[in-house]
């Protein structure tokens, strides 16, 4: 069976004023044979639908939206099923996310891993193709769209939950894909904690993990033989003053299933000087990608370039803990017009909390319940 994956699919400023008027073909033209000539296509659906009066909800980030002309392209174009499990599934709330699963179901597309509570939007996807049976797992790290017992959003990262699911989707199925929307944006290596995660995946018993979500592509490596790829790009994703950059680049994933796990890319430039996902030839991200790799599969190169690109990010990060956060702090930080605020014991503390699980469930839980 061939199952073609996309990344993140948000329709945005020109993209969304072309499906307003119905003209689909401006944007998805060239990918649309593509998708369609795979025997079951998926893509990240990275916005709720609104309607009109919902309300977005507290968060750090943009709260991401489109109207429901956004699944009528995701129709038009070929693709049979939509993840849900990602960091902008809960942006318009509860209301946001009935909107988006209506929608879903008045075009016909198959959901994964968003619901109307957990036990839902945990729920695996099992799709019969040409006789045989798929399994599709889908969870995301966790930002503001996680969903609980009780409450709607996507189904969480969590890798003893994924392995449970894993267990029970080989029992049922011949195959088993697991879709995963976590990484660091703009940065095209996933971390040693990701590649520890989604090998263990495959140990676990999947035949192929795909991540998606850092807005730019990354590469893949081929571990006991079978496919871990550590970032799609995003497949449309209309951004204001983005023009040929990574932002722009992604490419389409086609998993052949059979004895063993056959795979090919299909790049494209996406939303750049024009809305249109314009297919480029095959080898064009072949260089990159092969550097990409390169790295990858050195646990020691992965680790450096991580620890690289920390160091790059770390002020934006150690800001949050002193004692006044604004941009007019951050920039003279930025400088090194000013000093750390928070002393040797202060660091201890905030370290002990955080990489102790018993301390941060507790750190977790005053931070998160309302006053």
């Amino acid at each position: 069976m061939k199952i073609l994956v996309a990344g993140d699919f948000c329709p945005q400023y020109r993209v969304a004023e072309l499906f307003e008027k119905g003209d689909f073909a401006a944007v998805l033209g060239e990918v649309k044979p593509s998708i369609e000539q795979a025997d079951y296509s998926i893509v990240n659906f990275e916005c709720p639908i609104t309607k009109g009066g919902e309300s977005p909800i507290e968060k750090c980030g943009p709260n991401l939206q489109c109207s429901e002309s956004g699944m009528d392209a995701v129709k038009w174009a070929g693709f049979n099923c939509v993840t849900l499990a990602n960091n902008h599934f809960l942006d318009y709330g509860e209301a946001g996310v009935a909107n988006t699963l209506d929608a879903c179901q008045k075009y016909g597309i198959d959901v994964v891993g968003g619901g109307r509570n957990l036990q839902e939007a945990a729920r695996i996807l099992y799709k019969e193709i040409n006789g045989q049976t798929l399994a599709v797992i889908n969870c995301c790290e966790h930002e503001f769209s996680i969903a609980t017992k009780n409450t709607a959003g996507s189904n969480p990262l969590n890798p003893i939950q994924q392995y449970y699911a894993i267990q029970e989707a080989k029992l049922n199925a011949d195959y088993v894909l697991v879709i995963v929307h976590g990484g660091h944006e703009h940065y095209q290596l996933p971390s040693p904690r990701m590649q520890e995660t989604y090998r263990f995946f495959i140990d676990a018993g999947a035949d192929a993990v795909v991540n998606h979500h850092q807005h730019c592509f990354s590469g893949y490596e081929v571990f006991q033989g079978k496919p871990i790829f550590y970032g799609l790009g995003n497949f449309c994703f209309d951004e204001k003053g983005s023009n040929n950059s990574i932002w722009n680049e992604g490419y389409m994933l086609l998993l052949n299933f059979a004895e063993s796990v056959h795979f090919c890319i299909q790049p494209y430039n996406q939303c750049s000087n024009n809305a249109l996902i314009k297919i480029l030839p095959k080898n064009s991200f072949d260089s990159v990608i092969d550097s990409l790799n390169h790295i990858i599969t050195d646990n020691l190169r992965l680790s450096k370039e991580t620890k690289k690109y920390y160091t790059k990010t770390s002020i934006a990060y150690s800001s949050i803990f002193e004692p006044i956060f604004n941009r007019y702090y951050f920039g003279m930080k930025q400088r090194g017009w000013l000093p750390s605020f928070i002393c040797k014991r202060r660091k201890l503390i905030a370290t002990n909390y955080i990489c102790c699980e018993s301390h941060r469930d507790k750190l977790l839980f005053n931070l998160t319940t309302k006053d």
